[in-house]
């Protein structure tokens, strides 16, 4: 395996176990902030959402570049 794909397969796998924890947590997270503040629970879910497609955002914009 070259370098560079194994550099690609390192940060895909920590991408998605990333996702994965954020992913299970997020209901209670969500639920647990939400007795606080409705609207702080829905803003600090549509984030960890989105910045699942932020990562892949930049990622891409980076491998472009190079």
């Amino acid at each position: 395996m070259r370098p560079e794909t194994r550099s690609a397969a390192i940060a895909a796998a920590v991408i998605l176990v990333g996702a994965v924890v954020v992913i299970y947590f997020l209901p209670s997270l969500v639920l647990w902030i939400g007795q606080y503040s409705p609207a702080l629970a829905f803003v600090v879910g549509a984030v960890l959402l989105l910045g699942f497609f932020w990562i892949f955002w930049l990622r891409a914009r980076y491998q472009r570049r190079r």
